[in-house]
């Protein structure tokens, strides 16, 4: 028997962050943002929001939390007296909330590392509660209990990964992605199709996880193409309100499965091409597609219900209307590139969640 379980208390609704006072209640807030959300004024109105409970604000996550930037910034506010993370941001934002919440008795950020890297026991540690404000419709870190951690040194991705590592709250406030840039909304858009669809052809699958799943990726098909082909007309803020559920959905889905060989796929390619992440785990979907579709009857119906009766030219028109390539060549990837991503799947850990293996991917 397979279990749905998350615990996230999730709230909706375009202006909830105003009301942002009724989730923190009367504890000291630590922020976590982007600098972008400075430049926009958000860090100003929290500041008025929260008034001397906000104590320290942290506004300068990059794109891909590295471990050593981790390092600085968790130094930094170690003796910040706080009791509740705000994180405000896209999924750097959330993973990096999610880092600084971890504290054990007489340890610093080595500890952290530790088990960032599955070098230390995951036991004796303690968690600063978060209250997780998705700014992209893509992200799920909001409601699942892992944080994805990079070293470009080492050039490998690793994910902190604690079974109780949950966001107190998910507040989602579509207001926030109005404004979200046209390659940053399609990118983070594909990046929530993946994480639903990589929840339906996953061994750790359930009912519940392929309701939303399927619930989610219908929404994304239905509404990403409308808002890309009208970004900024009259029904832009409502196409958006729906991407920003849909990634709820999404997050929700894979909480429970995690993700599985299109991610895995994305971690190289990421690494080694630079190419951004919503597209890097995106753009293997048909041929995923193609390679498990009339293998396995609970899948097909799924996406069967998301794309219609032929999910495999379904989903290869969608990318081409999204105008984004699923050929590895125009990534930059050769013969010899695809042959070393097929060697990093080999006990790659969110490959083997995949209901179809690698070779049969690439056979």
């Amino acid at each position: 028997m397979k279990k749905f379980y998350n615990p996230v208390k999730t709230v909706d609704g375009v202006g909830i962050i105003n009301n942002i006072n009724d989730y923190v209640g009367a504890r000291k807030v630590l922020l976590v943002t982007s600098e972008g959300f400075v430049k926009r004024g958000l860090v100003d109105k929290l500041k008025n929001l929260l008034g001397d409970k906000l104590v320290y604000v942290h506004s300068k996550v990059a794109s891909h939390p590295e471990v050593k930037h981790l390092k600085e910034i968790y130094n930094t506010v170690l003796d910040v007296d706080f009791e509740v993370i705000v994180a405000v941001g896209g999924g750097s934002v959330l993973d990096t909330a999610k880092a600084l919440a971890v504290y054990a008795d007489n340890q610093d950020f080595s500890y952290v590392e530790g088990l960032i890297k599955g070098s230390v026991e995951k036991s004796g540690y303690s968690l600063h509660p978060i209250i997780g404000i998705p700014t992209t419709s893509g992200t799920g870190s909001e409601v699942t209990p892992w944080a994805t951690i990079w070293d470009m040194d080492e050039k490998k991705k690793f994910s902190l990964h604690l079974p109780d590592l949950f966001c107190e709250y998910a507040l989602y406030d579509a207001s926030l992605t109005y404004t979200l840039p046209e390659q940053l909304t399609l990118q983070t858009g594909l990046d929530t199709l993946s994480h639903a669809l990589e929840s339906i052809w996953n061994k750790n699958a359930n009912e519940t996880s392929t309701k939303y799943a399927v619930e989610a990726s219908k929404t994304i098909v239905e509404f990403l193409p409308k808002l890309m082909e009208d970004f900024t007309g009259e029904n832009s803020e409502n196409c958006r309100e729906e991407l920003m559920v849909a990634s709820k959905n999404a997050g929700l889905a894979f909480s429970n499965t995690q993700t599985s060989i299109a991610h895995a796929m994305s971690y190289f390619i990421t690494i080694q091409k630079g190419i951004d992440h919503g597209i890097a785990c995106s753009f293997t979907i048909p041929l995923i597609i193609e390679k498990i579709f009339g293998k396995f009857d609970v899948v097909d119906a799924s996406l069967k219900a998301i794309f219609g009766e032929n999910p495999i030219e379904a989903s290869t028109e969608f990318f081409k209307k999204m105008n984004v390539s699923t050929k590895f060549e125009d990534y930059g990837m050769d013969s010899e590139d695809v042959e070393n991503l097929k060697k990093s799947l080999e006990n790659n850990q969110r490959a083997g969640n995949s209901i179809i293996g690698i070779d049969e991917l690439f056979g």
